[in-house]
């Protein structure tokens, strides 16, 4: 059924900017299927947006993400805060759904008119964060939350994609666990402007602490010193602390013109990630559909046709490119 015979572009405009739930989990939708309804509705929505503050929280799997988010939405709800949540799920190869689906630990929260959460997949884009993960962040925004929570698969690139799109960026690690420790080794430290060592009464945290106190010393010359804050997610313990950072680098940012530098950085990542989506989608496309485009490809594979003429060849007859 089309998207259009539920709603008209008013009427889903009218609900989004209302903040009914309906209406945005329509838009949502929308925007995951790249319906034509949902680039004239971004379009619509787009002035309305920029005030909430974001917030990516990544990490490896397993470090407790999920209860550490539940228990912030309940600290930002007893301060009457409205929140919006997105947590990116692994693709499945086969539906390309959210896998793990809405996580069980936010189930409390579901029924709360305040808080809106949504389970997305990342559709097998590089890097975690999916194209319509971002037009989600903009419709949450334009329904009036005051504060957006990204969740992401801690993996590969998707704590640098995070770092793109969010105000606040919170790496939680956890003692003991192998993946945080290879995060350490990996430069990850690089990313966070706050960082959770999450179940913080193992053995193991107070080493992790100085190991990552020792990483951190080395860069001297970051203006804005990520604080470490310790957590027990399941009993709430800690999670004061980490709005309070959270709190205080959003205030750092706006000090300096920071924030509006890394909203400036934000936008231009996300023009170009959705421009390289479709042109993606448009190659791919190209690729199984165009006899031209197959013969050249066949022509590379038999020598008789180098890899860099035929690209140029591509570009110029698919994406309308020349030079």
């Amino acid at each position: 059924m089309s998207a259009r015979r539920d709603f008209d572009l008013p009427a889903l405009r009218a609900g989004v900017l209302a903040g009914e739930k309906r209406a945005v989990a329509r838009a949502i939708t929308l925007v995951e299927n790249r319906d034509e309804l949902a680039y004239d509705l971004v379009r619509e929505i787009y002035p309305h947006t920029g005030g909430a503050l974001v917030a990516g929280f990544t990490g490896p799997p397993g470090v407790g993400k999920s209860s550490l988010l539940s228990s912030l939405v309940t600290l930002l709800r007893s301060d009457q805060k409205t929140v919006g949540m997105v947590s990116v799920d692994p693709s499945s190869p086969f539906s390309h759904g959210a896998v793990l689906g809405d996580r069980i630990r936010l189930s409390d929260h579901f029924l709360d008119a305040g808080v809106f959460i949504r389970s997305m997949s990342t559709r097998g884009h590089l890097g975690g964060i999916s194209e319509a993960t971002l037009q989600a962040l903009l419709v949450l925004d334009a329904s009036g939350k005051d504060v957006l929570l990204l969740e992401t698969v801690g993996v590969g690139q998707s704590e640098v994609d995070v770092a793109t799109i969010a105000d606040t960026v919170v790496l939680v690690l956890m003692p003991g666990s192998g993946d945080s420790v290879q995060a350490l080794k990996a430069g990850v430290m690089e990313i966070p402007d706050v960082i959770v060592i999450n179940k913080a009464d193992h053995p193991a945290a107070r080493t992790m602490r100085s190991e990552i106190r020792s990483i951190l010393s080395l860069d001297r010359d970051r203006p804005w010193k990520p604080p470490i804050v310790e957590t027990e997610a399941i009993r709430g313990e800690g999670v004061d602390q980490l709005w309070g950072a959270v709190l205080e680098h959003r205030a750092f940012l706006e000090r300096d013109g920071g924030l509006e530098q890394r909203r400036r950085r934000s936008i231009e990542h996300e023009v170009v990630a959705v421009a390289v989506a479709q042109a993606r989608r448009r190659l791919s496309q190209a690729v199984e559909g165009d006899a031209e485009v197959r013969e050249l490809l066949d022509r590379v594979h038999a020598r008789e046709l180098d890899p860099l003429t035929a690209t140029r060849e591509i570009a110029e007859r698919v994406l309308k490119l020349g030079g």
